[in-house]
């Protein structure tokens, strides 16, 4: 019989098609340093040690990332310039939006609330929002610019400051009591911004910052190629920058982070003195917030001040409880809780305490995440100033401890982000003998 011909010699592998290699990914809640391989769409990766989330695959991070950025960026372009609220009483209209709203508190002689508010509402979103496009937009260039790194730095630093959906809320809040006052009609605005919360929120479960950091890596955004071999190849004492991520060799300790261009610092500088001086200043400033009137409404040219309790007890007595539960949780037990849980958590670091470390790390994430919504009070009081203006009928003024409660909550979102968990576990010696040697120098 004939021999058979031989058998095609399989096709060469292509090298695009192979997956990108793993990577080395330190933890941010406990300096755990891994190797992450590449995550397919709906993968995600966990610390081993701290079970803290290192990263998440997305469906085309980029594109996706891109279309909701821009139809975000759009419907608070509506909500700024569009009426958020009209209400009426006695033949007298006062109508408002996102950018007249915080005038009020100025006009009142609180310009410190206004540009709060403004920063917080406006500004730091659309900085934020901005940025982002530019950047996604930018990596779809034939040449992205070197800028895109420094706008990207940006966005994520202003992430915590926007506050779209903590107004959102402070509104409704703010119609739930003026409907008992006056008559309420709902603008245009309020509508926008309650999309534009949702979009917000669909546009951070798309993106994926790693990948975005990757792309530019990959088109030579970084003036440097980076090596991600060295620090495998390393023993032990690798940075990860605290802004991008990338994890880099210990001698580059203090330079500029190869990748997007911040300092290098094995750890927050002075995590612990700054977190405690921010949260001493919050805690003093928390008695007069407590103490001295955040509002008061005057009716026929009667009326009392209201401190924060006082107004969680109007609400109650109105039947609003829900309400009421809301308003006294976000304002009086989230800012107890995050002084007490920071205290906690820098006490506990400085005694080198070893017990439930990835229960305080929890601690930590829920202290960082919630402290932001207190801020619920001084946006339903903005709303509340800015419309309730009629004369000797009715009208609203703002007191000061709305000033004292807003540095509160300003201060104790800056000791979170202050304080670095992974000081919990060198102190406690889990990072190595030279992470606890450092920890016992600060």
């Amino acid at each position: 019989m004939p021999a058979s011909p031989p058998a095609p010699a399989p096709p060469p592998p292509n090298p695009a098609a192979a997956p990108p290699p793993a990577r080395l990914h330190e933890c941010a809640g406990c300096g755990q340093v891994q190797r992450v391989p590449h995550l397919h769409p709906g993968e995600a990766a966990r610390c081993r040690r701290c079970d803290g989330m290192l990263r998440q695959g997305r469906a085309d991070p980029l594109g996706r990332g891109l279309a909701l950025g821009l139809a975000a960026l759009v419907l608070l372009g509506i909500a700024c310039v569009a009426t958020l609220m009209q209400v009426s009483t006695v033949g007298m209209v006062r109508a408002t939006d996102l950018l007249e709203a915080p005038e009020a508190m100025g006009a009142s002689g609180l310009w410190v609330l206004t540009a709060v508010v403004l920063g917080a509402t406006v500004v730091a979103p659309v900085l934020r929002l901005s940025a982002l496009c530019t950047v996604l937009a930018g990596l779809r260039l034939a040449r992205p610019p070197r800028l895109l790194r420094r706008l990207f730095t940006l966005s994520e630093r202003l992430r915590p400051w926007a506050m779209a959906e903590v107004m959102l809320l402070g509104v409704l809040i703010a119609y739930s009591k003026l409907v008992d006052l006056v008559h309420v009609d709902i603008g245009v605005a309020l509508y926008a911004l309650g999309l534009l919360v949702l979009l917000t929120v669909a546009a951070e479960v798309a993106l994926d910052p790693h990948a975005v950091w990757e792309e530019m890596e990959r088109r030579g955004v970084p003036p440097l190629r980076i090596d991600h071999h060295a620090p495998l190849r390393a023993a032990e004492g690798v940075v990860g920058c605290h802004v991008c991520g990338l994890v880099c060799l210990p001698e580059e300790h203090d330079r500029p982070c190869p990748r997007c261009g911040s300092r290098l610092h094995p750890r927050k500088p002075d995590a612990l003195a700054r977190a405690w001086a921010l949260l001493i200043a919050g805690a003093i400033l928390y008695v007069p917030a407590n103490a001295y009137p955040v509002m008061q409404v005057i009716q026929l040219g009667a009326g009392q001040p209201s401190t924060i309790l006082g107004g969680v007890v109007e609400l109650m007595e109105g039947g609003l409880y829900p309400l009421a539960a809301l308003v006294f949780v976000a304002s009086v037990v989230v800012p107890v809780l995050k002084l007490l849980g920071l205290a906690v958590l820098l006490v506990a670091c400085q005694r080198g305490a070893r017990g439930r470390l990835r229960d305080r790390t929890r601690l930590y994430g829920a202290v960082n995440f919630i402290g932001r919504w207190s801020m619920i009070d001084i946006f339903m009081e903005t709303i509340l100033v800015a419309l309730v203006q009629f004369g000797a009928v009715v009208r609203i003024l703002p007191g000061p401890g709305a000033v004292a409660f807003c540095a509160v909550v300003i201060l104790t979102m800056l000791a979170a982000e202050s304080f670095d968990p992974r000081l919990m576990w060198d102190s406690a010696g889990a990072n190595g003998p030279a992470a606890a040697a450092r920890i016992r120098r600060r």
